[in-house]
C-alpha cells in the first residue's frame, strides 16, 4: 500500500523516540485522532473545502513532539510539544469563534494544564520516567516549541507545513523534505534559541506559503464558515444534545451525528449549509480583527527581510 504524505512526512522528521512511545496512548491525547487539524471543515460542503488527505489534531501533536525532539533531545519539552494541543475541544478554533475569541484563538488552552494533570495515565508515566509534571504543562515556556509571532517554533513550522500540504496543496512533498533538512536552531536577537532556516530560498517560498494560509483565513468564505459551525455548536449547547465540557471528550462524528438530531428547525438549516453551501451563496460576515498567522523566519540567524518590513 502506498503511503500517504503524512507518513512520508513523518518519516522524514525520524523514529518516535522510545521513551515517547507510552505517552502517545493517553486517552486524552488518543481522542484527538478523530480531532480535525481544520477546525471541523473536513465535513463541511466540498464546494468549499476539499483537503489532500485526513490530518487530525494527533498528526499535528506527535510530527510537533518529533520536531522538538529532533533538535533538543528533551524529554521535558517534547512532551510539552507532544500535549500542546491535548486540550483541543472539537471543531478546534472554532471554538474561540464561540467564544468571540478571534483575535488571540487562545480561549481553549486554558484547560491544557488540567487536563494533563488530571490524567492519572500521564501522571503514571510521568512518574515511572522521573519527569516533574510542571515541566509539560506549559508548552509556551519553550521558545523551540512555541515563540510570539513572527518568530518560528516546531508548532507554527508544523502547522504551516500540514496546511500547505493539506488545504492550499501548494507545497510538495519535496519542499516538506528539503525544510525538514534544512532547518537548525539558532540563537535570535532575544537571545532565545529559536528554529530557522539555513537557505534563505527555501526561508521565502515558506514566507509565501504562511501568506496564503493567512489569507484564506482572512476570506469571507472561510470566516463564515468557521462562525457558522460556532453557531451551529452553540445551538446544539443551548438544546442541550450535548454540554460544553463533551466538546472535550467526544469525536467531531459523534458531535454531528447528535446535531443531526435536533428538532429546532434553524439548526437542522444551519446544518444543511454547512453541509451544501456554494460558494455563491456565501454572504457578507463582517467580524472583529481576526488573528493574523505571519511568520518571519530566521535564516542563519538573522531575521529574514520581507516586503513587508
Amino acid at each position: 500500500m502506498q503511503k500517504t504524505g503524512l507518513e512520508f512526512y513523518k518519516e522524514l522528521l525520524g523514529i518516535t523516540p522510545p521513551f515517547l512511545e507510552k505517552y502517545i496512548y493517553s486517552p486524552g491525547l488518543w481522542r484527538l485522532k478523530r480531532v480535525g487539524y481544520f477546525c471541523g471543515m473536513d465535513y463541511a460542503s466540498k464546494d468549499l473545502y476539499q483537503f489532500k488527505e485526513y490530518i487530525s489534531r494527533y498528526d499535528h501533536s506527535l510530527t510537533t513532539a518529533l520536531w522538538t525532539w529532533k533538535y533538543t533531545q528533551s524529554p521535558e519539552m517534547t512532551l510539552a510539544a507532544l500535549f500542546h494541543d491535548i486540550a483541543t475541544p472539537c471543531f478546534s478554533h472554532v471554538i474561540d469563534y464561540m467564544n468571540k475569541d478571534y483575535m488571540t484563538q487562545e480561549s481553549t488552552e486554558v484547560f491544557t494544564q488540567n487536563v494533563i494533570m488530571s490524567s492519572r495515565y500521564i501522571q503514571s508515566c510521568l512518574k515511572e520516567d522521573g519527569i516533574k509534571r510542571e515541566n509539560v504543562t506549559c508548552f509556551k515556556d519553550y521558545t523551540i516549541v512555541d515563540n510570539q509571532r513572527p518568530k518560528l517554533c516546531a508548532d507554527r513550522l508544523d502547522g504551516t507545513i500540514l496546511t500547505a500540504y493539506g488545504w492550499t496543496k501548494e507545497m510538495s512533498l519535496e519542499e516538506i523534505e528539503a525544510i525538514v533538512k534544512n532547518i537548525e536552531v539558532y540563537q535570535n536577537e532575544n537571545q532565545e534559541a529559536e528554529l530557522g532556516f539555513q537557505d534563505e530560498t527555501l526561508a521565502r517560498s515558506f514566507v509565501e506559503h504562511a501568506r496564503h494560509i493567512n489569507k484564506l483565513c482572512h476570506s469571507n468564505e472561510d470566516n463564515y464558515m468557521m462562525e457558522l459551525l460556532a453557531s451551529i455548536t452553540r445551538q446544539g449547547i443551548q438544546e442541550r444534545l450535548f454540554t460544553y465540557r463533551e466538546l472535550y471528550l467526544f469525536s467531531e462524528e459523534d458531535l454531528l451525528a447528535l446535531l443531526e438530531t435536533s428538532k429546532k428547525e434553524r439548526l437542522r438549516q444551519d446544518l444543511e449549509k454547512f453541509y451544501k453551501i456554494k460558494k455563491e451563496e456565501i454572504e457578507e460576515i463582517q467580524l472583529p480583527p481576526i488573528k493574523e498567522r505571519k511568520v518571519n523566519p530566521l535564516v542563519r540567524g538573522r531575521r529574514l527581510m520581507t516586503k513587508e518590513d
